[in-house]
Formats: structure tokens, sequence, C-alpha cells
């Protein structure tokens, strides 16, 4: 997976999403709350290692962005929120397959909600990966 990837053409985020149904609102704002704290130094600390880390950055300024739908946005914050904590399915201090499960979460929300992550949120993202390697 690449800053790149397309998603499925044939993805209505408008009929898969309907934002009556997205994550209950205590859900969002802890995931909210887990990004806000962790994100940036998690993928500071990890960007060199991860391939997808101008995924990660790209969905994390697309979450930021007030233009992308509610119900789009939970399901973001529930990828990055899945990044940041220190417990999930693969142990991320596992060489070489410790994040290939976030891997997956990213590779499946692209698909499903990468119409929502615009080149702007690309641009951005690979923004910051050029300062954070500028910086090291």
């Amino acid at each position: 997976m690449s800053a790149d990837a397309k998603p499925s053409p044939d993805v209505n985020v408008n009929e898969v999403l309907d934002p009556k149904k997205a994550l209950s609102p205590v859900t969002v704002r802890l995931n909210e709350e887990k990004v806000r704290e962790g994100f940036l130094p998690k993928i500071r600390k990890v960007a060199a290692k991860v391939p997808f880390a101008a995924d990660a950055l790209s969905v994390w300024w697309a979450a930021r962005d007030p233009e992308t739908p509610t119900a789009a946005k939970g399901m973001m914050l529930a990828a990055l929120a899945y990044f940041v904590l220190p417990t999930d399915a693969i142990p991320d201090i596992l060489p070489v397959i410790g994040f290939t499960d976030d891997a997956a979460v990213f590779a499946a929300l692209i698909a499903i909600l990468g119409k929502t992550v615009k080149p702007q949120h690309k641009e951005a993202a690979r923004a910051f990966l050029q300062r954070l390697s500028t910086d090291a």
C-alpha cells in the first residue's frame, strides 16, 4: 500500500456510510482523544519504519478536515486510534510483522473511504514526511 493507493471506484461513501449509523458519539470522542494525544508522537517515532506512514498521515489530515463526512471521520478516527493504541492484534514491537495489522486496517479503510482522502490531504502528508526526514 502506498500514498498513491486508489479507492474502489464503485464505492459510494454516502450509500455505504449512513451518518445516522456512524459510530456512537462516545466512541468517536474517545478515539478522537486517543488520536489527538498519541498519533503525532507515534508517527514521528515510526514513520521511517512503516511503509504506510503517508497513508496514515493522509487519513489523519482527512479526519481533521471539516468537509470530510461525519461517518467517514468516525471510521478514520477508529483506524487512527487502533494505530495509536499499544495493544492490538499483532504487537508493534515485533520486528517486521508488528505493523502488518495496522497496514491492513489502513488498506481496508482506504478501499472503502479513499474518495474522502483528497489530494490536499496526501500533499500535507508528503510535506510532513519531508519535514521529518529533513529534521532527522
